[in-house]
């Protein structure tokens, strides 16, 4: 999203002189592009907190959260990020990436919904001493084991509660503020849910109640707990980095999907192992279930699947509205003016149905009209500020697990058959028109869909994608059952 005043806080040139809302459509065609071309794994992973905080003399600034985030976007995709911004916003020719400071989110960036993985907070509220306490261990961890920062917004208080997420926030709290010396009630505690309907929220508040409690929590992403491992290696501390994350009361692991690799699949095993089984809390978050999980070792989902599971379902319409209404009130500690009557959020609540990050978006969309326009905030007017986010909304997210199991289902296997190694005709033909139905109607990314596919290569997938167009031009039945399968997923 744009954030004009987080450019003007960091001390850089004042922006040039372009409405707000051609800069927030060009850069949401930017985050499209984006997905679209690294599919939404790898999207949300590296680039679902990437923002554009502002614009001046031929440069787009970006920012990030962590100075982890910036490294591997700086080592693996500033060229394609660099290229994707100068298509899209006129008279650009560079961009910059840097770290938000903690005072300059709390100052500058107008608090995100509950729902969206982040807090409705008060621009200028004032941490409590407990909250800066879990803050400077946190940033303590970090340094030391290179976890991430919990964010001070992200509290059970800013959460917001309805009926798709009232039993993972039950659960959260429960085991957030269970009693020093008692045996956790649920370990681990996995939770599930779909992009920007709030497990992060989840997980963050988590940290930040036991380690108000004096405990040792640290939090740390998939692809942190790799690097960290990695690096420990490397440098022969390999036992000690084990040894310190053992030491500790609570571990939080974020994006679980993501963790790769045999040998680090097996510390990760091993670590909570042995958490659990000396009594201490672990809460894991991810995109699915841990069944579904195939790039996973079958102990780590064994492990995983042990605990609680509990999914964060889509956000219903009420949750919606208490969203929206939320973030409308935590803008106007910095714009007093700005009023949206209840038509207005309730037609913004039934357009928008995806996430609580459309939702942010929506509002600053709305903001951003009444103030560079004047003019009333009508429906009308309502429609067209929002109509890129209604455009690019999907009418149903498939999965490639849903996808396995119809398409085994149409040719009498089973989804087991599918993800072996079975050469036989019989699975063969199956295999590929799942691999085929996954790549055209999802966006996972050629070698995500091999490693759910048993852990193949990406050019077997493409191999499969190829053979699937070329039968079904020429084999009527193909085509039709195709065509069927993909009206069934799609329904």
């Amino acid at each position: 999203m744009f954030q004009s005043s987080a450019f003007e806080d960091a001390g850089s040139p004042a922006p040039q002189q372009t409405p707000v809302s051609e800069w927030a459509e060009a850069w949401d065609r930017v985050r499209r592009r984006l997905r679209a071309e690294l599919g939404e794994d790898v999207y949300s992973s590296w680039f679902g907190r990437l923002d554009l905080v502002g614009v001046s003399e031929g440069t787009a600034h970006l920012s990030v959260p962590t100075r982890f985030l910036k490294s591997w976007i700086q080592s693996h995709y500033v060229d394609r990020v660099r290229q994707l911004v100068t298509d899209e916003l006129a008279g650009i020719a560079q961009i910059t990436l840097s770290v938000r400071g903690t005072a300059q989110r709390t100052q500058a960036r107008p608090p995100q919904a509950a729902g969206s993985d982040a807090a409705v907070e008060p621009r200028n509220a004032k941490p409590t001493a407990d909250q800066a306490r879990a803050a400077e261990r946190a940033a303590h961890d970090a340094d030391g084991l290179s976890g991430s920062p919990l964010d001070r917004r992200l509290t059970f208080s800013s959460f917001l509660v309805g009926r798709s997420n009232a039993l993972a926030h039950a659960a959260a709290e429960r085991v957030a503020r269970i009693e020093p010396g008692t045996a956790p009630l649920y370990n681990p505690l996995y939770v599930h849910a779909a992009v920007g309907l709030g497990k992060t929220h989840l997980l963050h508040a988590v940290g930040h109640e036991v380690m108000a409690a004096g405990r040792r929590a640290i939090y740390l992403t998939a692809d942190r707990f790799m690097y960290d491992f990695v690096t420990a290696l490397k440098s022969q501390n390999a036992l000690a980095f084990k040894e310190r994350l053992r030491g500790i009361d609570l571990l939080v692991i974020d994006d679980v999907q993501f963790l790769q690799g045999k040998s680090i699949q097996q510390e990760f095993c091993h670590t909570i192992n042995a958490l659990v089984d000396a009594g201490r809390q672990v809460v894991v978050a991810s995109d699915r279930p841990p069944g579904d999980l195939e790039s996973l070792d079958e102990r780590v989902r064994s492990r995983l699947a042990g605990g609680l599971v509990v999914e964060m379902g889509a956000l219903d319409e009420a949750l919606r509205i208490k969203i929206i209404e939320a973030r409308i009130e935590a803008a106007r500690t910095h714009q007093p003016t700005f009023e949206v009557s209840p038509t207005v959020v309730s037609f913004v609540a039934k357009s928008i149905v995806t996430n609580g990050r459309d939702l942010d978006g929506a509002v600053n969309r709305l903001l951003a009209h009444t103030t560079l326009t004047g003019g009333p905030l009508t429906v009308e007017a309502a429609e067209t500020a929002i109509r890129d986010l209604v455009r690019s909304r999907e009418p149903k997210k498939v999965k490639i697990e849903d996808i396995q199991k119809l398409v085994a289902t149409h040719y009498n296997v089973s989804r087991a058959d599918i993800l072996s190694s079975r050469r036989s005709a019989g699975v063969v033909k199956p295999r590929q028109v799942a691999m085929y139905l996954s790549k055209v109607l999802t966006l996972r990314s050629l070698p995500e869909i091999g490693r759910r596919f048993g852990g193949r290569d990406h050019t077997t997938v493409l191999h499969a994608v190829r053979k699937i167009e070329n039968a079904s031009t020429a084999d009527l039945s193909l085509r039709e059952d195709i065509e069927l399968l993909k009206r069934m997923l799609q329904d």
